[in-house]
């Protein structure tokens, strides 16, 4: 398809003796086997791209560029592709990509006239046209895809008015099963069922007044450990087994005054949202009762934004190109917390810490920052690892939580410790997804809205320096305000 003996002076774009950039090209869109060819190469040598590790649909590799313009394409499982998403024309070897790169920024590129004709540029949305200019091998000073405010409000609103038609019967599933405690059941033996089941959390039964009365969750425990740890002496299992769940609710434990938050089946998906966003909690109990006083209630379902999230995708999949937000890339909207420097501005810094930190540290960082994950990174801040509220329950194997000390123990042991109970119930590939900035914001809500993604961490590509974090409700945040 490409001749090895194009090399003009417009396509090999380098400048004589000039120092080399290195150069990062991605491929975001998946395959098995992927390769990167260009002007750079002549076109006569394939480089092969490796995908990066937790983003098996990502391959990238870093090749080294002269200063100028140059011209590539990408072969995916033996076919020549090119990605629509970046600058890209169509000339004599189909429609390829470019890029230009500059030693500083004062660099005013000059391109030839077939190049900035109209007549010749094949992009698919004008919105997307961007020139990357870069000075030390990594993005700067790109001029990012924008949509006007109007189209930002329109699409707001058309995926806000289908929430809105939406009852809570789109979330109940053809079959499944709801695992509830009983209120006067002992902290312990609570705490075991949550980590033999694998779930993070699980409705309260009050038997006395035939009701369910609240829900009790991973971060219920970690706050329970919190008060135990702060009496000075390490969590026993007899502190455990003499304390019930209720005991805790009417006097040691002052967050079960929350009120219950709960929602019937005839309620728009919107109005459940929303109750999880403002009370701060990850699930709604769906309950039913035929009587006009609610005794009798059935659970039917925990309703989660991730479901809701998953109608939101089935519904638009097909229609995504009616709505301009979704094509967007997520660092070019104001969704999720970033690092400083990277994305939109906002006021709560992003939560990091290194595997050495201390598990106590790790709890009350969840806590008061009220966030449900924390990125755990190396020296130089690339991903290792996460921790979330619900890796607390991990400490009931083996009754670990009877011969440890929360200000001793490392987060990184911690993870250890929950190896085996990952494994059974979470692939571990599964607990750390990540995505780049550059990824759009439909392909994310993709991605969360797959069983078991709570978060995406956002990395940048090779390195895997943690960059940012998107979380099921940030994606909500922004649609509903």
């Amino acid at each position: 398809m490409f001749s090895p003996s194009v090399d003009s002076a417009r396509d090999a774009g380098g400048v004589a003796g000039a120092v080399l950039i290195p150069m990062r090209f991605v491929w975001p869109y998946g395959g098995i086997s992927v390769y990167l060819s260009g002007s750079f190469t002549r076109w006569s040598e394939l480089l092969q791209m490796s995908p990066v590790e937790g983003c098996p649909t990502v391959f990238q590799v870093i090749h080294s560029l002269a200063p100028g313009y140059h011209q590539y394409k990408f072969y995916v499982d033996g076919e020549w592709r090119h990605d629509e998403h970046q600058p890209c024309l169509s000339g004599e070897y189909g429609i390829v990509n470019t890029v230009l790169l500059a030693t500083d920024p004062s660099f005013v590129p000059l391109l030839t006239p077939d190049i900035v004709s109209g007549s010749n540029m094949d992009v698919d949305n004008e919105a997307f046209r961007r020139m990357v200019r870069l000075t030390d091998g990594t993005l700067s000073n790109v001029l990012l895809p924008r949509i006007s405010d109007a189209d930002v409000q329109t699409s707001c609103q058309r995926i806000s008015s289908f929430l809105s038609s939406c009852t809570a019967y789109e979330l109940l599933p053809e079959s499944g099963k709801v695992v509830t405690l009983d209120v006067d059941l002992p902290v312990k033996q609570a705490f075991h069922i949550l980590h033999e089941q694998g779930i993070p959390m699980a409705p309260l039964w009050d038997i006395c007044k035939g009701q369910f009365v609240g829900v009790l969750s991973a971060l219920d425990f970690i706050l329970i450990l919190r008060e135990l740890g702060n009496h000075g002496s390490n969590l026993t299992e007899e502190e455990l087994e003499t304390h019930t769940i209720s005991a805790w609710k009417e006097g040691k434990w002052t967050a079960f005054t929350q009120g219950f938050i709960r929602a019937g089946p005839y309620d728009n998906l919107k109005e459940i949202a929303l109750k999880i966003l403002q009370n701060g909690i990850s699930t709604v109990p769906i309950i039913h009762s035929s009587s006009e006083d609610g005794s009798f209630p059935q659970l039917l379902h925990l309703a989660s934004l991730s479901g809701i999230l998953k109608c939101i995708c089935r519904y638009f999949r097909n229609c995504s190109s009616s709505l301009p937000i979704l094509q967007l890339p997520i660092c070019a909207i104001p969704v999720g917390t970033w690092v400083p420097k990277i994305g939109e501005p906002n006021c709560q810094p992003l939560a990091m810490l290194r595997p050495n930190a201390s598990l106590t540290s790790a709890l009350n960082l969840l806590v008061q920052a009220q966030v449900s994950s924390i990125p755990i990174v190396d020296d130089s801040d690339s991903l290792l690892d996460i921790y979330c509220r619900s890796d607390i329950t991990a400490l009931a194997k083996d009754r670990t939580y009877t011969h440890i000390n929360l200000d001793e123990m490392t987060v990184h042991q911690a993870l250890q410790l929950g190896q085996d109970f990952y494994s059974s119930f979470e692939p571990r590939s599964q607990r750390c997804q990540m995505c780049l900035r550059t990824d759009s914001l439909h392909k994310v809500m993709e991605r969360l809205s797959q069983p078991g993604v709570r978060r995406l961490v956002i990395v940048e590509a090779g390195s895997k320096r943690v960059e940012g974090i998107i979380s099921l409700s940030d994606i909500f945040k922004f649609f509903l305000g």
